[in-house]
C-alpha cells in the first residue's frame, strides 16, 4: 500500500519504501510486494493523466520536465521510457503522468514501468535484507554500487538524453 501512495502522491521516495520492503519481508517477497504496489500505483498515476489529460498534468509535473519528455513519447516512447525506469534516482513516478497523456496503450505502459522498475526493486530489496540480517558488509557494496550509478545519472542523464533525442531525429531508413 505505502508503495502504490508513493508513485501516485510521492510523499516519500520509493527508494526508502523499496529499502523498507527489503527489510521487513526479505529479498524475494520485498521485491514482489514492491513490484506489485509499484505497477498498482504506476497503474493509478497513468491512468489519472489518461482521465484528466493536461490540467492534471500541469499540477503534478513541472511545464519544462513535461516538455523535455514529450519529444519522446511521440518519437520513442517504448525504448526511451524503459531506460528512464531503469535509471536510479530518476523521478519515475512523473514518468508514469506524462506517460498517460501519451498515445502508449495501457499493457504497453505497464509492461514498460514494471520492467523497468525491476531491477532497481531487486536491489532495494536486497539492500533492505542485508541491513536486517546485519550483513553490512555487502550492503556497502549494494549502497556503494547504488551512489555510483546514481552519480553518473545525475551528471549524464542531460547528455543521453540529447544523444537519443539526435538518433530520434534521424530519418527512418524501412521507408
Amino acid at each position: 500500500m505505502l508503495q502504490i501512495v508513493q508513485v501516485v502522491a510521492a510523499p516519500i521516495p520509493g527508494e526508502l519504501t523499496g529499502f523498507i520492503g527489503g527489510y521487513l519481508y526479505g529479498p524475494f517477497w520485498g521485491t514482489i510486494y514492491s513490484t506489485i504496489g509499484l505497477t498498482v500505483g504506476s497503474w493509478l498515476a497513468f491512468m489519472l493523466a489518461r482521465l484528466f489529460g493536461e490540467p492534471l498534468l500541469e499540477k503534478v509535473v513541472k511545464k519544462e520536465v513535461f516538455e523535455k519528455f514529450d519529444h519522446f513519447m511521440e518519437h520513442q516512447g517504448i525504448l526511451v521510457s524503459f531506460l528512464l525506469f531503469l535509471i536510479p534516482g530518476f523521478p519515475k513516478d512523473y514518468l508514469c503522468y506524462i506517460m498517460g497523456v501519451s498515445r502508449m496503450p495501457v499493457l504497453t505502459f505497464l509492461i514498460v514501468s514494471a520492467t523497468g522498475r525491476l531491477l532497481g526493486t531487486i536491489m532495494l530489496s536486497i539492500s533492505g535484507y542485508y541491513a536486517s540480517s546485519g550483513h553490512y558488509f555487502l550492503l556497502g557494496c549494494f549502497v556503494g554500487a547504488g551512489i555510483t550509478v546514481l552519480i553518473a545519472a545525475y551528471f549524464y542523464h542531460d547528455k543521453l538524453l540529447e544523444i537519443l533525442k539526435k538518433n530520434s531525429k534521424k530519418p527512418d531508413a524501412c521507408k
